[in-house]
């Protein structure tokens, strides 16, 4: 695996190495040695996945709050995603700031987004599948998130007009959502 670190601190784009032959590939995702040989501590405790059906939907921006702090790794198995990690650690010198990497089914990379960041995506075509591997368990007590158009962050989505559940539509500015 070819790991590249952001401007965010921690988080990385993960480039699969395929093994190609006339059958197809062979690829692995996650190896917690070469997690570990990067400085990243990650075991996986729930897998999920998403289907969005539509183009320009957003899901976000998701995390979990202390104790169950959860960092993941995104991979978009089906379709195209603009994925988007927020930096909300205040001791981080990113605080505030945001990065986007295209996640699809043909570029096989993958996003680790570690604990203290806000995640969300946009769905670039119809029909895409989306794998979370997270390091907690979903506690909804701990779940928060913030607003997907925050003025704050000034995310870039590409798609107008975004489809959004209507928690997503109701996150708070992140000036009220640390409380």
């Amino acid at each position: 695996m070819i790991f590249t670190e952001t401007k965010l601190g921690g988080v990385y784009v993960i480039e699969p190495e395929p093994l190609t032959d006339e059958r197809g590939y062979f690829s692995r995702i996650f190896c917690k040695k070469e997690f570990q040989e990067k400085g990243i501590r990650f075991s996986i405790e729930q897998v999920n996945r998403s289907v969005t059906e539509k183009k320009g939907v957003i899901r976000g921006m998701h995390f979990q709050s202390a104790p169950m702090a959860e960092a993941k790794i995104i991979q978009c198995t089906k379709g195209a995603i603009y994925d988007v990690a927020i930096d909300l650690r205040e001791e981080s010198p990113t605080f505030k700031q945001w990065i986007a990497v295209e996640l699809t089914a043909e570029n096989k990379k993958m996003l680790f987004i570690p604990e203290g960041l806000a995640h969300g995506c946009q769905s670039l075509v119809e029909n895409c599948e989306v794998l979370y591997f997270m390091s907690e368990y979903y506690e909804p007590k701990c779940s928060k998130g913030v607003l997907w158009n925050d003025p704050l962050f000034g995310i870039d989505w590409p798609i107008e007009n975004p489809m959004l559940s209507e928690k997503d539509k109701n996150w708070p500015s992140f000036k009220f959502s640390t409380s």
